[in-house]
């Protein structure tokens, strides 16, 4: 977050006059804290090189207050703390919370800053707005009992469930590409399309935070979340105008378009797997359940396959495969859009069919970009088609500045902007599609979840989840124009 502030300060996005304030219990002096930052904008800042300067006045911006966020009492002291702070920088009582905290402290910090009415935008006063991070709960009762925590003192409109995926430059792309050009909307449907494929494959491994992980689990750390929000992206209908109502009331009800995947399906509509022990270019790496805080027996999965069903006009009977996973080849989010063949195969080889499908790639990170992928005419005698790519490679602004994620989201609530921020409902209709699911894995013992040597794509049996056997999962590459089963990073 800090960097992301650091940048939007080069950019003179920020207000004349703001202050943040750090809170945790540590006991640290302003002086030390602004140290502290400017030594954290030098080490994890993608503006390079650091403009030392600008990174001293950005750092006095920063205060420090000691605060434990379990104690009603102690917030009394923030009040006035904040009060100073906002005389001091005239800010017009305007305050942002962002809770970068355990998610169990969220509906206590929630209730401890509405009983000080720090959460109060009375005439004469700024406005007030509080950021949560993900994950949203465990489940859809847990969800629902934060939501009712969190509203008892803030309204829904003060609210940003901020997930980080919607504020990728190449997220939004999917919406701009589609709702820009009139060649590529008309095709946006079943009529056209034969299968979407969403990818989100990290190559590094729980770290040290297998604790949290074998707690939650690759479905509640990407599958209800971020894949799902991008699935949003990709299969909403075009809204009325682009604001932030119209556009999260399109993908909510995607959301509730989801095809129920039953208990008695899950084992053919879903593939869960978790890596083991393995050698990546000969260095030996752990397997999950030799990681640090993970039971010895864990259950818990680090890789998960899934089909699924959008049942609506547009999408009706087209299959959406969507994968993530730890410790897979390389690090690589995209899309890909893959059309139907042509009705009649005019070129053929032998009486087989020579010409592939088209295809429609959306590169989310790295070599963030848009590749499409279509058949031309080999020179020589005959016809033979061969498939060729035409891409477009953000690399290639020069002079444009792509904003971290976190840059646009923060930005976007000072701006009171909540397009790119999850809405409850959306939140809630998403834990609905996940639950049943979760209860399959996690409350059925029979229920397999197949092991995956670390550095491969995962369980061999995610071929199965392909209604033809002649189709496979694109294996992508570091760079979006190659792809092969064995990248390398």
């Amino acid at each position: 977050m800090i960097p992301a502030l650091y940048a939007l300060y080069l950019q003179n996005e920020l207000p004349d006059q703001f202050a943040v304030l750090g809170t945790s219990r540590t006991t640290i002096s302003d002086p030390d804290f602004q140290k502290r930052i400017v030594e954290d904008v030098k080490t994890f800042s993608s503006k390079k090189p650091i403009e030392r300067k600008r990174l001293i006045e950005f750092s006095k911006r920063f205060y420090y207050q000691s605060l434990d966020a379990t104690n009603a009492d102690e917030y009394e002291i923030l009040k006035k703390r904040l009060s100073d702070l906002s005389k001091k920088v005239k800010s017009k009582e305007n305050y942002l919370y962002y809770l970068s905290t355990s998610p169990t402290l969220f509906p206590m910090i929630a209730e401890n800053l509405g009983k000080k009415g720090l959460q109060k935008e009375n005439r004469g006063t700024g406005w007030k707005r509080i950021i949560v991070e993900k994950p949203f709960g465990r489940d859809l009762k847990s969800a629902r009992a934060l939501n009712s925590r969190l509203q008892s003192y803030f309204h829904e409109d003060q609210i940003y469930r901020i997930d980080h995926y919607l504020g990728k430059e190449t997220v939004q792309n999917i919406m701009a590409f589609r709702f820009a050009n009139g060649f590529i909307e008309p095709l946006w449907n079943r009529n056209y399309v034969s299968r979407v494929e969403v990818t989100a494959a990290e190559s590094i491994g729980v770290e040290e935070r297998g604790g949290y992980y074998d707690h939650y689990g690759v479905l509640r750390d990407m599958v209800q979340n971020h894949l799902l929000q991008v699935v949003g992206t990709i299969a909403m209908e075009p809204p009325a105008f682009f604001n932030a109502t119209a556009v999260r009331n399109e993908t909510v009800k995607v959301f509730q378009s989801l095809r129920a995947i039953k208990p008695r399906e899950v084992s053919k509509s879903v593939i869960a797997g978790q890596y083991m022990a393995s050698k990546i270019r000969g260095e030996s790496v752990a397997g999950y359940r030799e990681e640090k805080d993970v039971a010895p027996d864990s259950r818990t999965p680090t890789y998960v396959a899934l089909k699924i069903f959008i049942d609506n006009w547009r999408w009706g009977n087209v299959p959406f495969y969507i994968r993530t996973g730890k410790r897979l080849p390389t690090r690589v989010t995209e899309v890909v859009i893959y059309f139907k063949k042509t009705p009649h195969h005019l070129f053929a080889t032998n009486g087989e069919p020579n010409v592939g499908c088209n295809q429609l790639i959306m590169r989310i990170q790295p070599d963030e970009g848009t590749l499409l992928k279509f058949g031309i005419k080999t020179p020589g005698s005959g016809f033979n088609i061969e498939d060729v790519s035409m891409d477009f490679h953000y690399s290639q602004l020069t002079n444009a500045h792509i904003p971290e994620a976190y840059e646009r989201l923060i930005l976007d609530c000072m701006l009171g902007d909540a397009t790119l921020y999850a809405r409850i409902d959306a939140v809630e209709a998403c834990w609905r599609f996940v639950d049943p699911i979760l209860n399959v894995l996690e409350k059925r013992p029979k229920t397999k979840i197949y092991g995956y040597p670390a550095g491969t794509w995962g369980p061999l049996e995610s071929h199965e989840l392909f209604d033809d056997p002649k189709n496979d999962w694109r294996y992508p590459c570091k760079n979006l124009a190659t792809e092969g089963e064995y990248c390398e990073l």
